[in-house]
């Protein structure tokens, strides 16, 4: 189908004229073989599937608000007076003007199914790699959402939760958008990384050049590879450096720790855990430093390397959290 929105082709006109015509309650033989004759031409058939077609995916949205929103601004733009007249077909009058606002409507409809967000979700413990349809490649960690919205101009996606890689494949014409609470990153055919956390986002750029701004603010920065930021509703800090690699570490499968204090470890660790970690202990504890690589999701493992750095010992919940505390004296030692 030609672009309805701009210039519906007299064929489009004819076809979504036949399609209202025949979608009354009474249409007589004399039309159907009308309708017979003018069908059997190649055009006129795949326009006429065409319009059932987009019928067919947006009659279940009809009363959606987005698509009554976008079909009221199909119509201002375009006058109510048709500039096509069908007399040959169905005379100018009601036809020809209901041939006019059928298209429009259609149009209206099919830019807003192919503006639908889709979304995307991970459990705990699980990610995925979702390709979008511009080749684009973005890997979800554990119990991340994302919802994707591609435009004509742009490409916008949401991380609702969680965190994601991504790969943004390169068109200077359609930046790449990523929007997460406040911040929003635009880039153009690069590697980043964004976490959600709380109400802070981090951003982390491994390849390319992204900038980034407080969405409803006038801070802004730019990152270089390797280079990481963080967005609060405070402002947006200034770039500092990092292992991008390292960071981005968990689209492999690692969880890659230098020196963090053994309470963020726990959290991160926690993230892929079914069954959570507590640590219980003075602050002392919870601030010591914890190196080490482990994989994403096996917490026993991590657990029992934690109990032998930090002489812990570890006891299991009725709800199946697991309880890390100082080893206690045994009693007569």
């Amino acid at each position: 189908m030609s672009d309805l929105t701009a210039n519906p082709s007299p064929t489009d006109l004819e076809a979504a004229a036949w399609f209202m015509r025949l979608s009354q309650r009474s249409v007589t033989t004399a039309a159907l073989y009308e309708f017979a004759a003018w069908r059997r031409d190649d055009a006129n058939a795949k326009a006429y599937a065409d319009i059932e077609a987009t019928w067919e995916a947006t009659k279940r949205l009809a009363k959606d608000p987005d698509i009554q929103a976008a079909t009221a601004a199909a119509l201002r733009k375009r006058p109510a007076k048709p500039r096509l007249r069908m007399a040959g077909l169905f005379g100018v009058g009601p036809f020809a003007i209901g041939a006019t606002l059928a298209v429009v409507v259609l149009a209206a409809a099919t830019f807003w199914i192919v503006g639908l967000p889709q979304t995307y979700e991970t459990r705990v413990g699980e990610q995925r790699l979702v390709v979008l349809q511009d080749g684009s490649r973005v890997r979800l960690n554990t119990n991340s959402r994302l919802i994707v919205r591609f435009r004509r101009d742009e490409r916008r996606v949401v991380l609702a939760r969680g965190e994601a890689f991504f790969e943004a494949a390169h068109n200077a014409a359609r930046p790449f958008v990523v929007e997460a609470d406040g911040a929003r990153v635009r880039a153009i055919g690069t590697k980043f990384d964004v976490r959600r956390d709380g109400d802070a986002v981090k951003v982390t750029l491994v390849e390319g050049r992204v900038r980034v701004v407080q969405a409803n603010g006038p801070s802004a920065a730019t990152l270089a590879p390797n280079q990481e930021l963080t967005v609060t509703p405070a402002g947006i800090t200034a770039p500092r450096v990092t292992d991008a690699d390292e960071s981005a570490g968990w689209t492999s499968g690692r969880l890659t720790f230098h020196g963090m204090a053994l309470q963020d470890a726990i959290a991160e660790v926690n993230r892929y855990a079914a069954h959570k970690i507590e640590l219980s202990g003075p602050q002392a504890l919870a601030r010591q430093p914890l190196s080490g690589v482990f994989d994403a999701g096996d917490t026993s493992s991590f657990v029992s390397a934690v109990i032998l750095e930090f002489d812990l010992q570890s006891s299991a919940d009725p709800g199946g959290a697991i309880r890390l505390s100082p080893r206690q004296p045994t009693p007569g030692a």
